[in-house]
């Protein structure tokens, strides 16, 4: 008998470990709690992107960046071999050159010597489309030819994007929207780098409403009207962690 009742209290677990049980399942539950209150909203990152196009018909002579590399304002990215615009530069210099010393001379006029100056300029203005440098400080996300293709004026060779002026739009019901205003300090985070925050700022609440995107989840019903609002993290972006495409959960502060 006294065997059985042994076996018995054998197999019951010690209080201790009932205990920490208990307290594993409470804070489990209280997280979950946590996460369910403190909503946040998803957001897919942009940047301004800039697409660089030929403006004449040519040949690529060279590429001179690779898709990833940052590159200064006005820095040289594309040559063109432009042979036409080349021979045609040569000629409009020499004639230019012609008909203003037989101007001076006065054995030329006013007219000629201006139409020589017009198609010099005209042709000056073409060959400096021969090379394309960057308009603005820049990371080179993509790169659609490579040297020796032929071209068409509008064929789009590279896209800039300045990363660092980053941001995103997220949408909020009218009750929320409320609580918003531009300047306003929001905290972004990274879920797949731990949590990784990012501060970033209201820069634009949208002034009409809009149905929900279907992309997008918010605590509302899918037909419930939401204001879009730009978030951007100019500033909170220097390391460049933050990607055009990457999705962003942004939270409110908190009361």
């Amino acid at each position: 008998m006294n065997d059985r009742v042994n076996k018995k209290m054998e197999k019951r677990p010690p209080k201790a470990a009932i205990l920490i049980g208990v307290i594993v399942i409470l804070c489990a539950g209280f997280k979950f709690y946590l996460d369910k209150s403190e909503f946040k909203y998803a957001g897919t990152l942009e940047a301004t992107k800039v697409d660089l196009s030929a403006q004449l018909p040519s040949t690529l002579e060279a590429v001179k960046v690779i898709e990833g590399e940052h590159v200064s304002h006005d820095q040289m990215l594309v040559l063109l071999t432009c042979d036409d615009i080349k021979v045609a530069s040569e000629l409009a210099d020499k004639n230019f050159e012609r008909n203003r010393r037989l101007y001076q001379s006065g054995s030329v006029s006013q007219e000629i010597f201006d139409q020589m100056k017009n198609r010099k300029q005209d042709i000056d203005v073409r060959k400096s489309w021969c090379s394309i440098k960057s308009p603005i400080a820049a990371t080179v996300l993509n790169r659609y030819h490579e040297p020796g293709e032929w071209v068409n004026p509008g064929t789009k060779l590279l896209t800039l994007a300045n990363i660092k002026d980053i941001w995103a739009t997220i949408y909020v019901p009218q009750p929320e929207v409320s609580k918003l205003k531009p300047g306003m300090r929001l905290i972004g985070a990274l879920p797949e780098l731990g949590g990784k925050v990012f501060e970033g700022r209201v820069l634009k609440i949208n002034e009409e409403a809009e149905f929900t995107p279907k992309n997008v989840q918010t605590r509302a019903e899918r037909t419930r009207l939401v204001f879009g609002v730009k978030v951007s993290f100019l500033g909170s972006n220097d390391a460049e962690i933050l990607k055009p495409g990457m999705t962003i959960e942004i939270q409110f502060p908190k009361e």
